[in-house]
């Protein structure tokens, strides 16, 4: 029997580590680019093109990218945006990572759904590296039509235009997984080490509208188990946190409860002390960092209280631990 070929000798497992993107710099035009891009996804705007697309760029890129470049600006890090920068330091430690592991087992890229580095370019670098089966991680916690599909969406339309295609597998979402709710409980207690313990926690999700999730999306259902299982880690009573969603735009209705309504029914009520987590997003980004942690903190502010943001899991050891953990359990059945 030929003897199977060593580790060193095997072509190395890609790793296609994707998030969604963010404009190349804190500027109208850059920003109109990427909104261009982003809102003109039929997975993420479910209507007719003749309708939307004059609304898109008759109305809203006219409008929004000088109000969206100012909120860029005021969280922009000297490397570039924030979602790029963590996402590049979590492909950096989770290459690292991997390696501890299983030196030269693993090929770790970064892609951008929208903007740079796009889909496409992540799987040539992956290509280039020889790797003939490739795991797209898209880094959503919880599926989204939205969001885990769109980037599907993407690196097929990659597969169509090769001759010769890899071996796939897809991680559509991880909102229960105990490595990843064990991540999260760490990221909240080490906060309440450092800082004290706020009257309430609020768990804050990215939106969607509430058609989508009449449609099927599981997004909803997926953020309050994730919701449920963290606060069962952080042995919280039921009247001690929420969950809700931020992040709308529009006059229809989204899922609910909304975030800034929360905090205003919290201060009505006389809390005065909130701490905030954000366990659908991966890394910190715009969402977290300008809209939780600035205006959403000011508004509470405003009202009499202090909320406290709980940074993103971003490149925390037991962040990085756990997708290494998830990686190379799904990837375990291959070997050439």
């Amino acid at each position: 029997m030929q003897a199977s070929p060593s580790a060193a000798s095997r072509a190395p497992i890609g790793v296609l580590l994707a998030n969604l993107g963010s404009p190349e710099a804190p500027t109208p035009a850059a920003v109109r680019r990427y909104l261009a891009e982003f809102l003109s996804d039929s997975r993420v705007i479910e209507a007719p093109r003749w309708i939307w697309q004059p609304i898109l760029h008759g109305v809203i890129l006219r409008i929004r990218p000088r109000r969206s470049a100012a909120a860029y600006a005021s969280v922009w890090l000297p490397e570039g945006s924030p979602l790029r920068v963590y996402s590049r330091r979590q492909a950096v430690a989770l290459q690292a990572d991997l390696d501890r592991h299983a030196p030269d087992r693993y090929r770790v890229a970064l892609a951008m759904r929208y903007g740079q580095p796009s889909i496409a370019e992540g799987l040539d670098v992956l290509r280039s590296a020889g790797c003939e089966q490739v795991l797209v991680l898209p880094l959503y916690p919880q599926y989204s039509a939205t969001t885990t599909a769109s980037v599907i969406d993407a690196a097929s339309d990659w597969l169509r235009a090769q001759r010769v295609i890899p071996e796939l597998q897809w991680v559509t979402q991880y909102a229960e997984v105990p490595g990843y709710i064990a991540a999260l409980a760490t990221r909240v207690n080490d906060h309440w080490t450092r800082n004290g313990r706020g009257e309430r926690l609020i768990m804050s999700f990215h939106g969607l509208p509430q058609r989508y999730a009449d449609l099927g999306d599981p997004y909803g259902a997926q953020c309050r188990a994730t919701a449920r299982a963290l606060a069962a880690a952080l042995d919280l009573p039921d009247d001690r946190w929420a969950m809700a969603f931020q992040s709308r735009f529009g006059p229809s209705r989204w899922l609910g409860p909304y975030t800034d309504e929360v905090l205003s029914q919290w201060a009505q009520a006389g809390i005065r002390s909130v701490d905030a987590v954000c366990p659908g997003f991966a890394a910190d980004c715009l969402e977290t960092l300008e809209e939780i942690a600035e205006r959403y903190a000011a508004g509470f502010a405003r009202q009499g209280g202090t909320l406290h943001y709980i940074p993103a899991l971003n490149d925390a050891p037991e962040h990085i631990a756990f997708l290494a953990e998830l990686i190379i359990g799904r990837t375990r059945g291959w070997s050439v």
